[in-house]
């Protein structure tokens, strides 16, 4: 049932795809743009977990599943710097300061080489099958998410509160509050794909954001 599970996560995050595309597409907002490489990202992710038990346990595989961990490093922390855009899209004054852009982009890199000191380097990959889906993890995985992970759900969480009280925008923050639900509660099924639900609950609530910022700039002009 997951690797289907998997494949329909894949499906999803095309169509968000398009429509971040879409979004950037004749000045967008700029918000969007850092979407689009998470979205892709996600795509590979849950494209390689939908396929794994086709390509069958060996090397490539194996190569197939690093790969998501080096995108997951570079790509993830790039959601800080779309928390900041959509802040200064909402004409927020204190977001347009140098010091909060300063701030913005050296919390992306630090989140960046933390993940990669934590959870990349020296990564020791294991084959495993779960729920009918054959993927390789981490040899030596910690219980919990990611403190980068976590860094991220405050940051998202914190502009959301922010883009509500401004603009009038719930869906932000319904989507971040859901996935952080949805990362410390465990659910009652029999499935490591359905916790994924959350992950593309949050992404659309990002994409319907940029959506929205980007009818709102047009409406204002």
């Amino acid at each position: 049932m997951d690797p289907l599970l998997f494949a329909a996560f894949t499906a999803g995050y095309i169509l968000l795809f398009i429509w971040a595309i879409l979004i950037v597409k004749n000045s967008g907002p700029v918000s969007a743009a850092f979407l689009l490489p998470v979205i892709l990202g996600l795509i590979y992710d849950n494209g390689i977990l939908a396929a794994g038990s086709l390509i069958g346990e060996g090397n490539t595989l194996k190569l197939l599943n690093y790969a998501r961990f080096w995108i997951h490093a570079f790509f993830t922390p790039l959601l800080v710097l779309y928390s900041w855009h959509t802040l200064k899209q909402a004409d927020i004054v204190w977001a347009k300061t140098g010091t909060l852009k300063g701030a913005a982009y050296l919390l992306t890199a630090g989140l960046i080489l933390l993940e990669l000191f934590t959870e990349v380097f020296g990564l020791e990959l294991e084959a495993k099958w779960e729920y009918g889906v054959l993927s390789y993890s981490n040899a030596e995985a910690k219980g919990g998410p990611p403190i980068m992970v976590l860094i991220i759900s405050a940051v998202l969480l914190a502009a959301s509160v922010f883009i509500w009280r401004k603009q009038g925008w719930f869906w932000f923050f319904a989507g971040s509050v859901l996935m952080i639900i949805g990362s410390v509660i465990d659910i009652p099924v029999e499935s490591a794909a359905a916790v994924n639900a959350f992950e593309w609950i949050l992404l659309l609530s990002l994409t319907a954001t940029a959506y929205f910022q980007k009818k709102r700039g047009l409406t204002k002009t």
